[in-house]
């Protein structure tokens, strides 16, 4: 069974350049396509196919892949790349969006004809660019067979979440896992803060809590780029983070709860984001706690 695709990138920064990469690596076609056409120039030395816009990207393609902003950035491109688009392409949406985003992407998806697979993406730069994201998926069995060799080079792992792609089910899963990376980055940071504030050398807390069950290597990994000024280039920046922050907020505030941990996350990422911090890594959130200026 031939496994190899053409495939249509919409979007080429941090998560899509790297992922059109795996694509390449795995022999598929790529075209590629970004508002920024210069994010597109090293991917074209790579073997992909440049298109000068989203429809011209589209035209032919097996399967087209999102990886964009937010849903309104989806939902203007998707609209670009519609006279381009071949019923029955696959989509497979990768931008995390919010729940209520999902339904409207999924009808949006019947209007152009394109076969919706709800695909967000855990994992930041590095595991993206080794093709050892996580897959959050959910499409009909029909569609998943034809998306597989994609989510394959792309992913270490996909993990279906149901049939339905209006339902939400994946982007729900996607807000929780978000919610832990967002607390878990904000954690390093105050640790360091803290650490510093208190006259204690960061090593003796990593030291201690070594091999443990404190010990993770997310923490670790947030703290070093702190500790060795390496916020930039991005694994996963401030703006792109709080964006997310705040629709994990919006889902909270919608069931009732009151997530104090993410309030407090969503102010220190908008604190940062206002020093000129936006396209650096998230762990740059340490500098709300050192009100530090850019």
């Amino acid at each position: 069974m031939n496994t190899q695709r053409t495939v249509a990138v919409l979007g080429t920064g941090i998560m899509g350049a790297a992922m059109a990469r795996n694509l390449l690596r795995a022999g598929h076609e790529v075209r590629v396509w970004n508002r920024d056409q210069a994010k597109t120039a090293p991917l074209a030395d790579a073997g992909a196919q440049v298109a000068s816009s989203p429809a011209e990207a589209v035209a032919g393609a097996e399967v087209v892949v999102t990886m964009l902003y937010d849903a309104a950035a989806v939902t203007e491109v998707i609209r670009q790349a519609a006279p381009g688009v071949s019923p029955g392409t696959a989509w497979v949406q990768s931008t995390t969006v919010g729940v209520h985003d999902v339904a409207a992407l999924a009808a949006l998806a019947e209007v152009v004809g394109l076969d919706l697979v709800e695909a967000p993406v855990s994992g930041t730069r590095e595991p993206a660019e080794a093709g050892q994201l996580l897959v959050i998926a959910a499409g009909p069995e029909a569609v998943r067979e034809r998306v597989a060799p994609v989510l394959d080079a792309i992913g270490a792992r996909t993990v279906w979440t149901g049939e339905d792609p209006s339902a939400g089910s994946a982007a729900r899963l996607k807000l929780v896992v978000n919610s832990w990376v967002i607390a878990a980055s904000n954690a390093a940071g105050e640790i360091l803060a803290l650490a510093e504030a208190l006259g204690v050398e960061p090593q003796q807390f990593f030291n201690l809590i070594d091999g443990g069950g404190l010990d993770l290597p997310f923490l670790r990994a947030k703290a070093g780029l702190v500790l060795e000024d390496r916020l930039e280039p991005a694994s996963f920046a401030v703006d792109t983070s709080l964006k997310d922050a705040r629709l994990i907020l919006d889902a909270a505030r919608e069931h009732g709860l009151r997530l104090d941990g993410a309030e407090a996350s969503a102010a220190r990422l908008a604190r940062v984001a206002s020093q000129g911090r936006s396209k650096q890594d998230m762990a740059a959130a340490y500098y709300a706690s050192t009100q530090q200026d850019a």
